[in-house]
């Protein structure tokens, strides 16, 4: 058996602590699911394991997404009291954002294999400041700064390596190379010299088809900087690893030390744990999670979710605690006590992406410690589902299941897409900054007040 390679003292069949008391309007029950490509800013919604339906209840659809230019005057809508602003255009497929503890703001333009850095606010709401920080990553994705409050390394995560760059508060440009952190990550790409620079030129043309396995590595540091944390998703919707030798340390959160050491994998079971962030109260680590295709339209709910050392959260052979995925009827009974039911239950297909915790004191007070998270968007569904920002309330670090449709408006009366919310981060005013891979934006949310 391959997997999973972190059950050792994983507490079993397990539901996550009941968190902050529910604001009042949450939509339940199936009025919960996403019925329209256009939620209201402001929406509260708390999608529960007994609202799931039966596995093919609807038929697997594909519908893919048609990127439009932005139409004029179109901006993504926040709830009252918010305002929407463009921070910065121009980027070159912009996915996760990290702020710097001084607030500049590292960008990671995926396609061009960059980091770029825009600083300030000029008069008109934009970046004053905009710079290449360095060049030269493999479909880079994570980013996170080390040590945390004082760094001297930006660590970044390509698809098959981690590596380090040189950092002083205030570079603009990367005084050095990147050192190479870890050598080699599980990923789809070609070890041949050749075929690697082939994959590379085919990443920079954008030719790569979208289901080359899932390629996104996040990556984190614990509180006490002691714990690199990489997350890793599966190299397929749900191939059975015990078949398949490439599913080898994938759908998996691998811990490592700073130097690039194996320790163990953290947790298991978790097919595209496609952002990772660690919470700055409690130090937990929390992940949003890209759930897998192909039994209709709201099935298998991603998910948002504090993560348990050793935890197991099902895939490929069962989903949200002891649901047997069907083609995988049968296997491994052994591990269907183990399944851990997550926090936050997704509409199914969103994509959910970047998380990251609401530190700013620019928005109510309500907001403070919260979790926004990006929901990309996916094609698996016959309404459209994600392109938007959610935010998940906490209360002393606990999630109650409630999130609400922060941030949306990226598709016009047509269906058409316009916008792809990818990075989520919180800028030094407090206000929070998204970026969109479909417009090469990436926008700033401010509170304005009633």
């Amino acid at each position: 058996m391959v997997i999973p390679f972190a059950l050792a003292g994983c507490a079993s069949g397990k539901s996550a602590a009941p968190g902050s008391p529910e604001p009042a309007n949450v939509l339940t029950g199936k009025a919960a699911l996403v019925s329209t490509t256009s939620p209201e800013p402001g929406t509260f919604r708390k999608v529960t394991v007994e609202d799931l339906p039966a596995p093919y209840a609807t038929k697997s659809v594909s519908t893919i997404s048609r990127i439009v230019p932005r139409p004029e005057g179109v901006l993504p809508q926040a709830p009252p009291g918010f305002a929407v602003h463009l921070y910065a255009t121009g980027l070159e497929q912009p996915r996760v954002i990290q702020v710097a503890p001084n607030g500049d703001v590292f960008v990671m333009e995926t396609r061009a294999g960059r980091i770029r850095v825009l600083r300030g606010v000029d008069s008109a709401g934009r970046a004053a400041q905009s710079s290449v920080f360095a060049t030269g990553f493999v479909e880079a994705y994570g980013m996170a700064f080390y040590p945390r409050d004082d760094p001297r390394w930006l660590y970044v995560a390509n698809t098959n390596s981690v590596v380090r760059l040189p950092y002083e508060k205030g570079d603009l440009v990367a005084s050095g190379a990147a050192d190479t952190v870890i050598a080699s990550l599980p990923s789809d790409v070609p070890r041949d010299i050749d075929a690697f620079a082939q994959y590379v030129r085919s990443v920079r043309a954008g030719q790569l088809p979208p289901d080359h396995g899932h390629w996104t590595r996040d990556i984190a540091f614990s509180l006490d900087g002691s714990r690199l944390f990489v997350a890793v998703g599966s190299a397929s919707n749900v191939d059975d690893p015990d078949e398949h030798p490439s599913e080898r340390l994938r759908a998996d959160i691998l811990e490592y030390t700073p130097d690039g050491k194996f320790v163990k994998v953290f947790a298991s079971g978790l097919r595209n744990p496609s952002g990772i962030a660690v919470d700055p109260n409690t130090g937990e680590l929390w992940t949003s999670v890209n759930e897998r295709d192909g039994l209709g339209d709201d099935l298998v709910p991603d998910y948002i979710t504090h993560v348990e050392d050793g935890g197991f959260y099902g895939w490929p052979y069962f989903y949200l605690g002891a649901h047997p995925d069907p083609r995988h009827e049968g296997k491994h009974p052994e591990l269907v006590d183990k399944v851990i039911v997550p926090d936050v239950l997704l509409q199914s297909h969103s994509a959910s992406l970047q998380i990251t915790f609401y530190r700013g004191t620019q928005f109510p007070a309500e907001y403070r410690g919260d979790i926004f998270a990006s929901q990309h968007g996916s094609w698996n569904r016959s309404v459209r589902s994600g392109y938007e920002v959610v935010r998940v309330p906490l209360r002393d670090g606990k999630a109650s299941g409630v999130y609400e449709d922060f941030l949306t408006g990226f598709l016009t009366p047509d269906g058409d897409v316009w916008g792809r919310p990818v990075g989520v981060g919180v800028a030094s005013d407090g206000s929070l900054l998204v970026s969109d891979d479909g417009s090469g934006s990436v926008w700033r949310v401010v509170y304005k007040g009633f």
